[in-house]
């Protein structure tokens, strides 16, 4: 497990927020911050959560911080790894006053009745999503899990673990491809722990700002952790064979400084991915068929069977596969029923266009029926 007193020594020697460089403090941290200085509390970065408290890295060191002053009813706000807070340092054990506001926040919907938000990590820059190949390639879960970074605001980065599983330079090119299509906009990269491939090129890419490593349990992120930290942070336990799936190794969130720059946030791994308003990070998910939508006929095309259709004819042609379409469709779905359950007034629309719906329907089978003959 992460020793935070050990990982803070070295960016605490200063005894002043530019100690805090290393977690990713800058000029906006400082601008956001400056309103509590004058209240006598200290800038830290949340590098765990656990149980109510969260240990803290301030410019003196780690301290572990009581979380119950900021405890707030909407889930949203409740502290998270990543978060910037103003602390107050006094006491034993200390306190976080407050959160700083985020900048991006990983979310995703819980399996509650009430359809609440539950943030994952804050303040992540990258959305590294990491896909095992030790099983076959999921599509679907490739474009779920864009979405949710997309729509957090980190740049997504597919990382292909497990690389040297594959042999055949063919294969694993066409899997990178496959890939690249249900993640436009995000780069793919193979990825091999036991080799090393890959590793460098990773590196360089995380050296700055911090990143947030996501995927089910089994695509190997403990195990790229680890080597990305170039120790042993988190215990790595082996997969079924039948489905090439694991149990969780992470069970916290922490926040790990990286030897070439930059901190990444491990996750435990994902079972499962609600998302969670996540319009606008589908959108970006689904690029090309949002930019073929706007060729479309009519601005309220549904892409089924409309004269005109951009998308439709992009299938024919097979520039667009049926199933990005298909996939698109069921997370559009997926967020409408979700808002539905939170907003009563959208669930009062959605009634009346169903309603609209069936009588359309009626309508027109109606017509294709024909007038009833008088007997």
């Amino acid at each position: 497990m992460f020793n935070t007193s050990t990982e803070s020594s070295d960016s605490s020697d200063s005894g002043s927020p530019h100690a805090l460089t290393a977690y990713g403090w800058d000029g906006g941290w400082a601008d956001a911050f400056a309103p509590y200085a004058a209240q006598g509390l200290v800038p830290g970065r949340v590098v765990r959560v656990d149980r109510g408290l969260c240990d803290v890295v301030t410019p003196s060191g780690t301290v572990r911080a009581d979380t119950e002053l900021v405890t707030p009813r909407d889930p949203m706000r409740i502290v998270c790894t990543g978060d910037w807070a103003a602390v107050d340092a006094e006491g034993d054990p200390a306190y976080v006053r407050t959160l700083l506001p985020r900048r991006t926040a990983l979310v995703r919907s819980t399996s509650s009745k009430r359809s609440d938000g539950q943030v994952l990590a804050a303040n992540a820059d990258h959305a590294v999503i990491a896909v095992s190949l030790a099983a076959e390639l999921d599509l679907g879960r490739v474009e779920r899990f864009t979405a949710l970074a997309w729509e957090s605001g980190a740049q997504p980065l597919l990382v292909l673990t497990k690389a040297d599983l594959v042999s055949d330079p063919a294969a694993l090119a066409h899997l990178v491809s496959d890939t690249g299509t249900a993640a436009p906009g995000a780069r793919v990269l193979p990825v091999s722990s036991a080799t090393g491939e890959g590793l460098d090129e990773l590196r360089a890419l995380l050296a700055s700002g911090t990143s947030v490593l996501l995927g089910q349990s089994g695509a190997g992120k403990s195990t790229l952790t680890n080597a990305l930290v170039g120790r042993a942070v988190q215990d790595v336990h082996a997969i079924r064979d039948s489905d090439g799936k694991g149990r969780h190794t992470t069970t916290t969130r922490d926040l790990l400084p990286l030897p070439t720059g930059g901190v990444l946030i491990d996750t435990p791994g994902l079972r499962g991915v609600g998302l969670w308003d996540a319009e606008g990070g589908v959108a970006q998910a689904f690029a090309e068929i949002e930019e073929l939508a706007e060729r479309c006929r009519f601005p309220d095309c549904a892409h089924r069977a409309e004269p005109g259709c951009a998308v439709l004819a992009a299938i024919e042609d097979g520039s667009l596969p049926e199933r990005r379409l298909e996939s698109y469709r069921k997370l559009l779905r997926e967020n409408e029923r979700l808002a539905a359950r939170t907003d009563a007034r959208l669930r009062a629309e959605m009634r009346r266009d169903w309603k609209q719906r069936q009588a359309l329907g009626r309508h027109m089978m109606e017509r294709k029926r024909g007038p009833m003959r008088k007997p």
